[in-house]
């Protein structure tokens, strides 16, 4: 087993690392202060919050598997600095017309797709590109620091934009995205290890290859219930995310500042979890720390309408918190499976197909959220969303992940390979290609 000393002295990862850092810190800012524009400087309405949250996922569900198969196709760096330049000069588009006094919520909603589309290619590209710079032993230190990358964004990014919204204006954040974006395409470039271009010679039609790919993760049976699990929690988490700044700015009468405080308290818990997920998979058993950070992520997701009851800032704090170490324990552990179990040549494709079945249900949620919102209410609509997590639960709650201490790999895996998919039990334990933990379970 391969150090934690040596994975920090590997200076191509560090790279990786840092890349992710920056572009964290940067995407969480926008988080927040995209909406915040969209609610306090368009006046946006709950529908029209919908249609943003499902523009900014939509690219997950129009072109999510025919990205796999390209980025199988092409050098996975480039794909990754290329992503991040069309990021930078999309939302440098936002403060631009702000100047110019001629932003509207239809440039918004253009920005939020085109943005979404790059993201997709990027993720496809970064979680196939992680297994290519370290060996299979690593992949979990490895996902559990980029895990804690986004961690410590998600502290260090709220809370700042809470404070700097009052200062600079939440155009003028999303200013300082864009140049998260350039910064993390020169960390990026700077990884040394050659970018090889897959080999031609096997290569056969796009479609071929996507079904290849969307094979593989419906043919494994543990796999298919923990796609299920996160493409039902994220349909939900949609819904209660096109809602959750209308509701605190709104309803519950927070301030910017206090809100983007919150957040980043909350966003504590996930640190902890990136520090702890690989640990407590050891103690529970990799397999039971699924289900098991599933519910230990329930009566957390309750907090948030239950905040309307009294006491907004320590109950929306405490959910936030138990929520994030949960998704962020969960996502490791499920993520390294993933990354272990398919085969080198599949890994875009399958990464691709994963985000397709569970990003895809995104959209849906942002219009179900905007819809319900407007027609029976923010606040029911948020428990109506706690509801719904309860049934993404229930995938891997009532599953064979809760008896299993160890999960299988490419090398001892009994399921069917896809048809056509290059046989991973003939496989070296070698670098491969995939990558980070961009939370597959959106918070």
């Amino acid at each position: 087993m391969t150090t934690d000393r040596s994975l920090l002295r590997h200076r191509d990862f560090r790279q990786l690392w840092a890349a992710e850092t920056v572009s964290q810190v940067g995407t969480q800012v926008t988080l927040l202060a995209l909406p915040v524009l969209a609610v306090s400087l368009l006046d946006a309405t709950p529908l029209e919050m919908g249609f943003l949250t499902a523009l900014e996922t939509a690219a997950f569900l129009l072109i999510g598997l025919p990205a796999g198969a390209w980025v199988d196709r092409w050098r996975r760096k480039r794909v990754l600095v290329t992503a991040d330049l069309a990021r930078a000069a999309l939302l440098a588009t936002l403060p631009v017309a702000y100047l110019l006094d001629v932003l509207s919520l239809g440039q918004l909603f253009v920005v939020a797709a085109l943005t979404g589309a790059a993201t997709v290619f990027f993720d496809v590209a970064y979680q196939s590109y992680l297994p290519a710079l370290v060996d299979r032993d690593q992949l979990v230190d490895g996902n559990g620091k980029l895990e804690a990358s986004r961690a410590v964004a998600q502290v260090a990014g709220p809370g700042v934009t809470g404070v700097l919204l009052r200062v600079m204006g939440a155009p003028f954040l999303i200013a300082l995205d864009a140049a998260s974006f350039l910064l993390s395409a020169f960390f990026l470039g700077r990884i040394e290890q050659p970018d090889v271009v897959p080999d031609r010679a096997g290569r056969r039609s796009l479609r071929a290859e996507i079904a290849e790919g969307l094979s593989f993760v419906v043919r494994q049976p543990l796999l298919r219930r923990i796609v299920a699990c996160t493409g039902t929690s994220n349909l939900f988490s949609a819904v209660t995310t096109t809602l959750l700044v209308l509701y605190a700015l709104r309803e519950l009468d927070l301030s910017e500042s206090t809100l983007g405080l919150v957040f980043s308290a909350g966003a504590v818990g996930g640190l902890v979890g990136a520090a702890t997920a690989a640990r407590f998979a050891r103690r529970v058993g990799e397999g039971r720390a699924i289900p098991l950070s599933v519910l230990v992520m329930l009566p957390f997701t309750a907090l948030t309408p239950l905040a309307a009851t009294g006491a907004p800032l320590v109950l929306l704090t405490l959910g936030q918190l138990g929520f994030s170490w949960a998704v962020v324990v969960y996502n490791v552990t499920q993520v390294s499976f993933r990354q272990r179990l398919c085969p080198p040549a599949l890994l875009g494709r399958m990464n691709a197909s994963v985000r397709f079945l569970v990003y895809g249900t995104m959209p849906l949620g942002g219009l179900i959220g905007g819809v319900l919102g407007t027609w029976v209410g923010v606040l029911p609509t948020l428990w109506i969303a706690v509801a719904g997590q309860v049934l993404a639960a229930g995938w891997v709650v009532f599953s064979p992940l809760l008896h299993l201490h160890d999960l299988p790999d490419g090398l001892d895996d009994p399921a069917p390979a896809a048809p056509g998919a290059v046989d991973a039990t003939s496989l070296p334990e070698a670098r491969t290609p995939t990558a980070g933990t961009d939370p597959e379970r959106a918070g």
